[in-house]
């Protein structure tokens, strides 16, 4: 039986975060997988690489896994009533609902997150609380059919470990050995705990303004959960 999988793209979708997890789910022969978009028109990456949708909304069909990436893009997509009706809808028919990186904010302006267990960037992981998830520092969180993955690389990682739930650990590991991953980074700059904190300070700094948007988006589906909360 093919698995269908659907990843979302979007204008600034952060690529990374998008063929991180294509190439492990395309490289697995028991996956179908849909690059899923507005329209068939190719969008830019968040650094300009032009990615081209094989299935629209309207026409995609039903899905086993459907995957939201993150990168800057993910603010509009937060407000964005057409994307996050369509991520709702397909969420109640697929087996798993998953995200990497920052695109669990989308996860959560869609409702998906309530009471779950998820992560995302380092940088954004404290916004997750708003949406009603409990954010949690990890590469890969499982809780029950959703699965988060951290910042961009981590995509790789939760790819695996979709496909040794789906085709078992063997078939997970032999696209592990294809691939070489076995990452042997030159600098322990991957995480804020292990980086120097200027190099921090630096990447908080060139992320601020869309940080400040995210908080916004944040507190106002803080206020929105409080005020429901208020009226039952």
């Amino acid at each position: 039986m093919t698995i269908e999988i659907g990843l979302l793209v979007f204008p600034r979708v952060r690529q990374l975060d998008l063929t991180g997890p294509y190439e492990v789910f395309a490289s697995w022969p028991g996956a179908r997988v849909h690059l899923i978009g507005k329209s068939r028109d190719s969008v830019a990456s968040s650094t300009g690489l032009r990615l081209t949708p094989t299935t629209t909304y309207a026409d995609c069909p039903r899905l086993d896994v459907i995957c939201v990436p993150g990168g800057a893009g993910v603010n509009a997509l937060m407000r964005d009533e057409e994307t996050l009706a369509f991520v709702r809808a397909r969420a109640k028919e697929a087996r798993f609902v998953a995200s990497v990186c920052t695109g669990a904010l989308v996860l959560g302006a869609a409702g998906l997150l309530r009471g779950k267990r998820a992560t995302t960037h380092w940088a954004s992981l404290d916004l997750l609380g708003a949406f009603g998830a409990v954010p949690v520092k990890a590469r890969v969180v499982r809780d029950g059919e959703l699965v988060t993955g951290g910042g961009v690389t981590a995509g790789i990682d939760f790819a695996l470990t979709m496909v040794a739930e789906l085709a078992g650990r063997d078939a997970a590991e032999a696209i592990q050995l294809n691939f070489e991953y076995a990452p042997e980074p030159p600098f322990a700059a991957g995480s804020p705990d292990t980086a120097r904190p200027e190099i921090v300070a630096r990447v908080r700094a060139a992320n601020a303004e869309v940080r400040a948007e995210r908080e916004r988006l944040a507190d106002a589906a803080r206020r929105e959960s409080a005020g429901t909360q208020a009226r039952q």
